[in-house]
């Protein structure tokens, strides 16, 4: 744990998505915060900012944690990875591409945050039953489905029924940029 000097801010070392990066903040300030507006991050998603509803986790060395309650100044040397981490060279991960295949996303708002936990419960545990995926998704909030695609989704990953053609869809440089400077996306 870092201590700050009265009212400063300090220096918080992080691996984010495989890069190192040094980021000035208050010890206090949440990693939701830094992700989104400090690395320019727009997966994790502020949803109760109370860690309730899953929609801001991510793995912290690992390990799926919650961002909206996770003060940056208690993780300094951490490894943090999001959904963009999850897929190198224009691939997507396994899981990704079930929740693809298996039309598990709705509105994708809350999408971030189960892919994250289903990643995690899946590294480690490759074979988990139903019960177990259900546990590891327990907490993450949807409003848009009924979770059977969802859970469907991490299954599939399990079973290794993914599609071979994994790849992100090239963008033609005639559509338009859709991340907007402060929008919730």
């Amino acid at each position: 744990m870092i201590k700050a000097p009265k009212g400063g801010k300090v220096v918080v070392k992080l691996t984010v998505n495989g890069i190192a990066r040094d980021v000035e903040s208050s010890p206090l300030t949440s990693l939701l915060h830094i992700l989104r507006e400090e690395v320019g991050l727009t997966s994790p998603k502020a949803g109760c900012q109370q860690g309730g509803c899953g929609a801001c986790t991510v793995l912290v060395d690992g390990e799926p944690r919650r961002s909206c309650v996770l003060a940056v100044g208690g993780i300094d040397g951490s490894a943090v990875t999001t959904v963009e981490g999850l897929a190198p060279d224009g691939l997507l991960s396994p899981i990704q591409a079930a929740f693809y295949e298996r039309y598990a996303s709705q509105c994708g708002f809350c999408t971030p945050g189960f892919v994250v936990a289903g990643h995690a419960l899946l590294a480690r545990n490759p074979e988990p039953s139903r019960e177990e995926i259900l546990g590891a998704l327990a907490g993450h909030m949807c409003r848009c489905t009924g979770y059977v695609k969802i859970v469907d989704a991490v299954e599939a990953a399990a079973r290794g029924e993914v599609g071979e053609e994994r790849v992100f869809p090239e963008s033609r440089p005639e559509e338009p940029e859709v991340l907007v400077p402060g929008s919730p996306a």
